[in-house]
C-alpha cells in the first residue's frame, strides 16, 4: 500500500480510503460515474447472452472488486484507471459465464481469484477508442453534474444553453431577456467552477501521468487564469460541448442495444 500512496494523489488516496471503509457516499459516487460505462461494456461483450439485470449485477460486482483489490494494485506497472476497470469487468464476466457453463454440466465453478495479472496492460484487454472515450466522458459528465448542483440555477442554465446545447450568445440573451455581456459574465463563473471540479475528478480517477494529461490532449485547458488567454475559453467550451454530446450519444446507443 506504501507504493500506491506514494504514486497516487492525496485526493485519490482519500477517496480510496472511503471505499475501503465502505463509505456509502463514496460508493454512490463511483457507481454514478462509472456504472453506466461498465454496463455498456458488459452489454457489448454479452452479445445478448446476459440480461439487463445481470448486466447491472455484474457492474456492481466489478466496482466492488475494484475497491477490494486496491491494496494489491501497483501503479508503477503503468495500468490506467480505465484499463484496470476494463480488466476487472472482463474477469467478473468471465466468472459469470464459467459458472453458467458449470451449472449446465451439473457442477459448480469456483470463482477465479482476481490477482495482479488482471491489472497489467496487455493486448488481450486493450481498450477500444469508444470505451476510452466513455471513461473520459464519464469524468466530464460527473464534473458537469457536480457544478449543476453548486452553481446558481440561472448561471448553469446559461452554461447549458451556450455550451451543452451550442446556442449562440445572442440567442441565449434574447431567450432570457438579458444582455450578451451578462451571458458572458455568468458563463465565465460556471466555466471557472467546471475547470476546478473537472481537475478534481480527473485527479481522483487518475493513476498515471498519461491520464492526468488527457484533458489537455482533448483541448480542455485546466491551467490557472494567468496562464490562459481569451481564446482558451472558447476552445474549452467547444471541447466540453463535443465530449458531452458524444457521451449522450454513447448512452443512447447503449440503451438501444439493450432493447434489441
Amino acid at each position: 500500500m506504501e507504493v500506491l500512496n506514494a504514486m497516487l494523489t492525496p485526493i485519490t488516496t482519500g477517496f480510496i480510503g472511503r471505499l475501503r471503509a465502505n463509505d456509502q457516499g463514496a460508493w454512490f459516487e463511483l457507481w454514478e460515474t462509472f456504472g453506466p460505462v461498465v454496463q455498456a461494456q458488459l452489454t457489448k461483450w454479452g452479445k445478448g447472452r446476459i440480461g439487463s439485470q445481470t448486466v447491472q449485477d455484474l457492474s456492481q460486482e466489478t466496482l466492488a472488486a475494484l475497491s477490494e483489490s486496491i491494496e494489491r494494485f501497483d501503479p508503477t506497472r503503468g495500468a490506467r484507471f480505465s484499463t484496470w476497470l476494463l480488466a476487472i469487468a472482463k474477469h467478473v464476466l468471465g466468472d459469470e459465464m464459467d459458472r453458467r457453463h458449470a451449472q449446465k454440466r451439473g457442477g459448480n465453478k469456483k470463482a477465479a481469484e482476481l490477482d495482479e495479472r488482471w491489472m497489467l496492460e496487455s493486448n488481450a484487454m486493450a481498450a477500444d477508442s469508444r470505451y476510452e472515450a466513455a471513461v473520459f466522458g464519464a469524468k466530464v459528465e460527473a464534473a458537469i453534474k457536480a457544478v449543476g448542483k453548486e452553481a446558481e440555477f440561472a448561471d448553469f442554465s446559461i452554461f447549458s444553453m451556450r455550451v451543452l446545447e451550442g446556442k449562440p450568445g445572442r440567442e441565449v440573451a434574447d431567450a432570457l431577456g438579458i444582455s450578451e455581456p451578462t451571458v458572458s459574465r455568468r458563463l465565465a463563473r460556471v466555466r471557472d467552477m467546471l475547470r476546478a471540479r473537472l481537475a478534481e475528478v480527473i485527479m481522483l480517477y487518475s493513476f498515471t501521468p498519461d491520464e492526468r494529461e488527457e484533458a489537455q490532449r482533448k483541448g480542455i485547458d485546466l491551467s490557472p487564469k494567468q496562464d490562459r488567454d481569451a481564446g482558451d475559453d472558447a476552445l474549452f467550451d467547444e471541447a466540453i460541448g463535443e465530449i458531452y454530446l458524444r457521451q449522450m450519444e454513447l448512452w443512447r446507443e447503449d440503451q438501444a442495444e439493450r432493447l434489441r
